[in-house]
C-alpha cells in the first residue's frame, strides 16, 4: 500500500502545527504590502517535504526541540525563496494552481518578497545559535544558484552528458535535502558518525525526487502544473531523452540529435523527441535508475535504527517514488 504524504504528516502533526506559527511569525512585518503579498502567497503552501525531512532528521537522532522547528521554518523559507524567485525568471504565471506573485503584482514586489523569504530564513538559522546551521543554509544557497547556472550551461552548450546531468540535478535538488536532514540532526546534536549516513540518504532521495519530476514531463498531466515538455521548451534534456539520445545503435539516433541541438523547438518538434525518448526506452531506463537509487537510499537507513524508527524516512522514499504529481 502506497503511504501517503498525509500519513507522514500526521506523525509529526504538533510540530507542523508549531512549524507553521513559527513561519507566519517569522514572516510578519509592519509593512501592509509585504504582508498582503506574503499572507496571499502563504495560502497555497506546498507540500513540505524539506520541513518534514528536518523533523524526522531530528526524531531519528535525538528529541524534537525549538532548534528544530527553527531550523525547519528556516529551510523552508528559503526553499520558497528560491520559488519566487525562479517564477520571475520563468515569467510563470501559475504555481500550485495559483497565480503567482509576479503574475498578481510584478517582478519587483516579487523579487523583493524572495530576498525577505531569504533573510527571514538566515534569522532563524541564526536563531538555533549553531553557526554550523547557518553555515548549511548559506551552503545551500550557494548550491541552488550553481545548480541553476550550471543546467542553463548545458541547455546553452547542448551538454548531453549523465554524468553532467547528475551534477546538476545533485546541486539545484538534492542538496536541499541533504541541508535538511544534515539541520535537523544539528539541531539535536547528534553525533557526526551518525549523520553521514542520513546525509547520503538524503542526497540519493533527492535524486529520485528530480527524476521523477522530469518523468512527469513527458507526459501531459494538469496536476503536475506545467505542460508536457516544458524542460525542452526550455532547452532542458533530462534523464529519459538524454538516454535515448545517446543510444547510439538507434536508427533515429543522428536525426533526433540533430533536432536537439536546435537552439528553439517547436510544439510539434518537442512532440517528436518526447515519443522518441519513450520508444527507445528512455522512462523505463530513469524509472529503473530512480529504483536502484531508492534502494541505496533506503541501505542507508539500517545502520540508524530499527526498522520502526526509520520507518518514516523510508516512507517518505516510497512516497516520492510512488507520487503522482
Amino acid at each position: 500500500m502506497t503511504t501517503t504524504l498525509e500519513a507522514i504528516r500526521q506523525t509529526i502533526s504538533p510540530e507542523i502545527d508549531a512549524l507553521n506559527r513559527r513561519i507566519d511569525e517569522a514572516l510578519g512585518s509592519s509593512n501592509p504590502l509585504m504582508d498582503k503579498v506574503v499572507s496571499g502567497y502563504l495560502k497555497s503552501k506546498g507540500k513540505m517535504i524539506r520541513p518534514i525531512l528536518v523533523v524526522l532528521a531530528a526524531r531519528l537522532l535525538g528529541e524534537v526541540n525549538e532548534c528544530v522547528i527553527s531550523a525547519a521554518a528556516a529551510v523552508e523559507m528559503l526553499h520558497n525563496a528560491s520559488l519566487i524567485h525562479d517564477d520571475v525568471v520563468d515569467e510563470s504565471k501559475l504555481r500550485r494552481s495559483r497565480p503567482t506573485i509576479n503574475s498578481i503584482w510584478d517582478n519587483h514586489i516579487a523579487v523583493l518578497t524572495g530576498d525577505f523569504f531569504v533573510s527571514s530564513a538566515l534569522q532563524q538559522a541564526i536563531a538555533t545559535g549553531d553557526i554550523r546551521i547557518v553555515e548549511s543554509l548559506a551552503n545551500l544557497g550557494r548550491l541552488l544558484s550553481l545548480g541553476e547556472i550550471d543546467q542553463i550551461y548545458n541547455a546553452r552548450y547542448h551538454c548531453l552528458d549523465e554524468k553532467a546531468y547528475f551534477e546538476v540535478i545533485r546541486r539545484k535538488t538534492a542538496s536541499l535535502f541533504v541541508s535538511c536532514v544534515e539541520m535537523g540532526a544539528y539541531a539535536v546534536g547528534a553525533p557526526e558518525e551518525r549523520i553521514e549516513p542520513l546525509r547520503r540518504y538524503a542526497d540519493l532521495l533527492g535524486l529520485c525526487f528530480q527524476i521523477k519530476d522530469d518523468i512527469f514531463d513527458y507526459y501531459g498531466d494538469e496536476q503536475v502544473g506545467k505542460p508536457t515538455g516544458n524542460d525542452l521548451r526550455e532547452g532542458k534534456i533530462t534523464l529519459p531523452l538524454l538516454y535515448a539520445l545517446n543510444c547510439a545503435g538507434h536508427p533515429q539516433h543522428d536525426e533526433m540529435n540533430r533536432l536537439a541541438a536546435k537552439e528553439e523547438l517547436d510544439t510539434e518538434e518537442i512532440a517528436v523527441l518526447i515519443q522518441f525518448a519513450k520508444d527507445a526506452g528512455g522512462i523505463d531506463y530513469a524509472y529503473e535508475t530512480m529504483r536502484r537509487l531508492a534502494d541505496d537510499a533506503a541501505a542507508q537507513l539500517r545502520p540508524l535504527g530499527s526498522q520502526d524508527a526509520v520507518a518514516p524516512l523510508t516512507d517518505i522514499l516510497g512516497y516520492i517514488i510512488e507520487r503522482t504529481y
